[in-house]
């Protein structure tokens, strides 16, 4: 079989995280293809595309912005979606988390959907609670929730194929959308993030990612004070200084640090927390790339790459309170030598990106069969 003629179609460039990351390998499996999105800017575009991203007319009213925020742009995506020119292909691959999905509406190519998640934030109102800021924030979010939920409905019968980046997001397609998904794990840098067994494992335990409402750092926090355990702090965000004030003395706030700091406190931790519900959580199997266990709430996509025993501990979800008591007992208890560094970084390996492409590559030929 000849090589397809592949479209690729992003949310947006203006940050670069996991999404962006799995566009990037997007492009890497398909180099010949073009990459869509309606707004960009270069430090929100991963530096690994085959191309430089085309983008619409909603990228005009963007730069006038200033590439700050996209909000006030956020109601105009739908239609910047559906007007997107894709050119003559043969299959569409979409990332998407919120409004993407909508270009399946400006193609007559079969459109696979990789789904980071349906849009938390607009089917979950605990999880748009959190997210609101406020309630001038909480009645855009909802108005703008309501617009995301009908999008989201209007164009699933549309898609040839749903992909889901894990187990859980795959029930929340099936519970929101009404579909079936495979489920192929996103791409972790295995090459990046590696073990050095010479490396003594010492008694701190590691917090890393965005400091943001929904991954719940302030959980673990109250935990490692309630545990009476050292804590080092990875990142920034919104939540960091509301983190810093509920923190005991000996917790430490690195913010962002470059890559071979965080691979060092990889390989130095106890064991990295994951207190939060992520979709998938690419943070901790970097960890576990590294040789590092993993402390997790028992939900979420830990529940796809945190084996209980092996692997980490997964802690059982409830209220915060129950969380905090939990993450506090799992770290008093943690015992290093119950877990095998080589063990964790082999289970890590069967997330790395070669295994994503060919996992992909074979989603997209089998629609085209």
């Amino acid at each position: 079989m000849s090589e397809p003629r592949m479209a690729i179609v992003h949310e947006r460039f203006t940050e670069v995280a996991g999404s962006e990351h799995v566009v990037e390998q997007f492009s890497k499996t398909w180099p010949q293809a073009t990459v869509h999105v309606p707004i960009a800017r270069q430090s929100g575009t991963p530096a690994g595309l085959s191309s430089p991203p085309v983008t619409t007319w909603l990228d005009g009213p963007y730069r006038l912005l200033g590439h700050k925020s996209y909000a006030p742009l956020a109601p105009l995506l739908p239609r910047a979606f559906r007007g997107m020119d894709l050119g003559a292909v043969d299959a569409v691959v979409v990332s998407h988390h919120a409004f993407a999905t909508q270009v399946a509406f400006a193609t007559e190519a079969p459109v696979i959907a990789y789904v980071h998640s349906p849009a938390r934030w607009a089917w979950d109102a605990t999880f748009r609670a959190q997210e609101a800021g406020g309630a001038a924030g909480a009645a855009v979010l909802s108005g703008l929730s309501r617009m995301a939920r009908r999008g989201e409905l209007a164009a699933v019968d549309r898609l040839d194929q749903i992909v889901a980046n894990s187990s859980a997001v795959a029930d929340r397609i099936q519970q929101w959308w009404g579909r079936e998904a495979v489920v192929v794990h996103p791409p972790v840098d295995t090459h990046g993030f590696t073990p050095d067994f010479s490396v003594e494992r010492e008694d701190f335990f590691l917090l890393a990612g965005r400091m943001v409402p929904y991954k719940r750092p302030d959980l673990a926090v109250k935990a490692a004070r309630r545990a009476g355990k050292r804590l080092v702090v990875v990142g920034d965000g919104r939540s960091m200084e509301a983190c810093r004030e509920m923190a005991a003395d000996d917790t430490v706030f690195l913010g962002r640090v470059p890559h071979e700091q965080l691979l060092d406190l990889y390989r130095r931790t106890t064991a990295l927390l994951m207190p939060g519900i992520e979709d998938f959580g690419i943070v901790p199997v970097e960890a576990m790339a590294t040789g590092a266990p993993v402390i997790a709430l028992g939900a979420g996509g830990a529940l796809d790459t945190v084996i209980p025993g092996s692997t980490g501990k997964l802690v059982t979800p409830g209220t915060d309170d129950d969380v905090v008591a939990g993450l506090a007992e799992a770290m008093s208890t943690f015992e290093t030598s119950e877990h095998d560094s080589r063990e964790i970084r082999t289970w890590a390996e069967g997330f790395s990106r070669h295994n994503f492409g060919e996992r992909m590559a074979k989603v997209v030929d089998d629609v085209l069969a």
